[in-house]
């Protein structure tokens, strides 16, 4: 994405409180995101796009999982780095389309709807032909993602509410036209209102894997979470595990 700051929309204000916004961050959640991994990383090494202020790759880490991270936020990297082993996690700055790390991994992983931060198909396809270059043979790439909510639309309507909480209220803006859409956030606090807008591309599972079809990857499995429930016409979200051929 463009813009004039160097760590994106993750700056240092929405970093300092990244961990404490966000649900996705409950450790019972986490416990069941690292189990997975950890077993889809067959005993070697793992690299995370999108490595944020490291609530995955840290506990991975502690593991016995060596974890690299790609980050492009320096905000969400020095978060990282405040917490216990985040000094000596490898992360390096950089747009994970493109950042080439040395060495190969045995697992390439990218969470929580990250994909779609990138916000062109063309970005979305260097990701995955970047995480392939990542692999070593038989290495695996996992995706975790939202399903794109379309059905929930009325026909013509652009906005759906995701959150409505007391402290927190959320509406999803939607271009069907450029499969664009935009996640507008108010968290009220005692100290005040706070604001966040992220930009977003949305992806279908089919587009997905014809990405992983181009970058030379085989699609696996898809689940519908972490605990490996089964894809169904009415899962709202999935895992996917694609896989390089020897």
């Amino acid at each position: 994405m463009t813009t004039s700051n160097p760590d994106g929309v993750f700056d240092a204000r929405v970093a300092e409180s990244y961990d404490r916004d966000h649900e996705n961050t409950k450790p019972s959640q986490i416990a069941v995101t690292v189990d997975c991994l950890t077993e889809l990383a067959c005993g070697g090494s793992a690299l995370e796009f999108a490595v944020g202020t490291g609530r995955i790759a840290l506990p991975l880490a502690a593991r016995g999982v060596p974890v690299s991270g790609i980050e492009l936020s320096r905000a969400m990297k020095s978060k990282l780095r405040e917490k216990p082993g985040g000094e000596t996690l490898d992360v390096m700055i950089g747009d994970m389309a493109s950042v080439r790390l040395e060495g190969d991994f045995s697992l390439v992983f990218l969470v929580f709807n990250t994909i779609c931060n990138l916000t062109t198909q063309d970005q979305q396809v260097a990701c995955f032909r970047n995480a392939a270059a990542h692999l070593s043979p038989n290495g695996r790439f996992v995706i975790e993602v939202d399903l794109p909510p379309l059905q929930h639309l009325p026909f013509g309507e652009t906005r759906r509410a995701f959150a409505c909480a007391p402290d927190h209220f959320g509406i999803d803006e939607f271009d069907i036209t450029t499969q664009r859409f935009a996640s507008h956030h108010v968290w009220r606090k005692e100290t005040g209102s706070k604001y966040l807008t992220v930009p977003f591309r949305y992806v279908w599972p089919a587009e997905l894997d014809l990405m992983a079809k181009l970058a030379g990857l085989e699609l696996e499995n898809r689940w519908e979470s972490w605990e490996k429930a089964p894809f169904t016409n009415k899962s709202t979200a999935h895992v996917s595990v694609w896989r390089k051929p020897t």
